[in-house]
C-alpha cells in the first residue's frame, strides 16, 4: 500500500528490516496454504519453528531470556504483518509473547525466567492464557476459579474458556482467586496432574487458529510455579492484556490493509458496463474511505509505539487504539467484501477470511462496548462499569 503521509521515515532501519523480513514470510510461507488450513480448521504448526528463527516470539524482551531487545514499533510492525496473513497466526505470537513470556518476564523469578523464556523464544514450549472463564469475560474480577493455600504449593480448581494455543500448550498462565478474594497468577505445566484441556471445535472465526478450554480439578502447583509479582492481584493480568491489545491494534491493520489491497485490485480488473468498477464513483468512495481509515490507524498505532518505548504509554491509550483499530478493520473488510460482489466469500481473494476473523478480533482481549467504558471513564471521570 502507498505510504502516501511517509510514515516509513519516522521508522529505524532496523524496524523496516524487521517489518520487511516478516512481509517476506507471510508472502512466501503463509498466504499460499492459509487458506486451505483455514477451511480444514487446522493451526499451521509448522510455521512455529520458522516465527522462532525469525526472532518474532519475546522479542522485546532482554537478550538473555531469548528475546531481540527490539522496539516496541518494531513488534508492532511484526503484528500487522502477520495479521496481513491471518488473525490466527498473529493470535498465537500475541499470546506467546504478550501474555505467556511478559507476566514472566515481569511477575517471574529469576529461575523462572531463566527455566521458561529462553525455550520459549525458540518455539520448544508453547505457552497460554487462563483469565476468561465461561462465565467471567469483560468481568474477570468474578472469576470462580479457586487457588488454596496448601503444603509445598497450591491446590487449583475452575475451568477457562476461550483460550487461544489450549490444547498446544506446554504451561498455562492461570490467573486464579484465593479464599480472601486475591487474584493470583501461577505457571501450571501440561503434566500436572488435574490439568486437562480441550478443543473447541465447529467455530467460523479464527478457524486456524487453536481455541480450547482448560480444566482444573484439584490441580497441585508447585510454590517454585507461583508468580510471586501478581501480588498486586487483577492488576497484574490486566498489565498483560494491555500488552496484548498493543499488539492487535497493529495486527488488525494488517488484515484491514489486506482487504483493501484485494479490494483494489478486483476494481481494476472488474469489468461491467464495458469499464472497470474502479471507475465508479460509489467504488472509488468506498475505496477513499479504506484507504484513509488505514492511514489514520496507523499514524496513531506509530505515535502509541513511541510513546510505548519511552514507557509514557498508558492503557486508556491502548483500549483506544485497540478500540478505534478493530472497529474500522471489520468496516474496511465489510466494504472490500461487497466490492468483491460474490467472488467477496470466497477463500480465494481472502476477503472472507479476514472479516470472519476480525469478528472474533473485534471481542477478545475487551470488547469494544468495554473499551468505549474505559475511554469514556477517562475523558468524562466517571466510570460506568457495573
Amino acid at each position: 500500500m502507498e505510504d502516501l503521509f511517509c510514515l516509513d521515515e519516522q521508522l529505524t532501519t532496523e524496524e523496516k528490516l524487521m517489518r520487511d523480513s516478516v512481509r517476506r514470510f507471510v508472502d512466501e510461507d503463509v498466504l499460499p496454504s492459509i487458506a486451505t488450513h483455514y477451511e480444514n480448521a487446522v493451526f499451521p504448526r509448522e510455521l512455529i519453528e520458522k516465527v522462532a528463527q525469525l526472532g518474532l516470539l519475546g522479542m522485546v524482551l532482554p537478550q538473555t531470556y531469548g528475546g531481540l531487545e527490539a522496539s516496541q514499533v518494531a513488534y508492532g510492525l511484526v503484528c500487522q504483518e502477520l495479521e496481513r496473513g491471518d488473525s490466527g497466526l498473529r493470535s498465537f505470537v500475541s499470546v506467546q509473547s504478550s501474555l505467556c513470556m511478559y507476566p514472566i518476564f515481569a511477575y517471574g523469578t529469576s529461575e523462572q525466567k531463566l527455566r521458561f523464556l529462553p525455550d520459549m523464544a525458540k518455539g520448544r514450549l508453547i505457552g497460554c492464557f487462563g483469565l476468561t472463564e465461561p462465565d467471567a469475560g469483560s468481568d474477570p474480577a468474578s472469576m470462580k476459579t479457586r487457588a488454596i493455600k496448601v503444603k509445598g504449593g497450591w491446590r487449583l480448581n475452575g475451568a477457562k474458556m476461550w483460550i487461544t494455543n489450549a490444547t498446544i500448550a506446554d504451561l498455562a498462565i492461570v490467573w486464579a482467586k484465593e479464599e480472601d478474594g486475591s487474584i493470583r497468577g501461577f505457571i501450571v505445566e501440561r503434566d500436572f496432574k488435574g490439568f486437562q484441556t480441550n478443543e473447541i471445535k465447529h467455530k467460523l472465526s479464527l478457524r486456524a487458529s487453536i481455541t480450547g478450554e482448560i480444566v482444573l480439578e484439584d490441580c497441585f502447583v508447585p510454590e517454585q510455579n507461583y508468580l510471586p509479582g501478581t501480588e498486586k492481584g487483577l492488576t497484574a493480568a490486566l498489565g498483560c492484556l494491555t500488552k496484548a491489545r498493543y499488539g492487535i491494534a497493529w495486527g488488525a491493520m494488517g488484515a484491514a490493509q489486506a482487504c483493501y489491497e484485494s479490494a483494489l485490485q478486483y476494481a481494476k480488473e472488474r469489468i461491467q458496463f464495458n469499464k472497470p468498477i474502479a471507475s465508479f464513483q460509489m467504488i472509488q468512495s468506498d475505496l477513499v474511505d479504506m484507504y484513509t481509515e488505514i492511514i489514520k490507524a496507523q499514524a496513531l498505532n506509530l505515535q502509541l509505539g513511541r510513546l510505548h518505548d519511552q514507557e509514557r504509554a498508558g492503557f486508556v491509550m491502548v483500549s483506544l487504539a485497540k478500540m478505534n483499530a478493530c472497529r474500522e478493520a471489520l468496516n474496511i473488510a465489510r466494504k472490500a467484501r461487497n466490492i468483491l460482489g460474490a467472488n467477496g466469500i470466497s477463500l480465494e481473494y481472502h476477503v472472507i477470511r479476514h472479516m470472519n476473523n476480525l469478528e472474533s478480533v473485534f471481542t477478545y482481549e475487551g470488547t469494544d462496548n468495554m473499551h468505549h467504558l474505559i475511554v469514556g471513564k477517562h475523558i468524562t471521570g466517571i466510570s460506568a462499569f457495573g
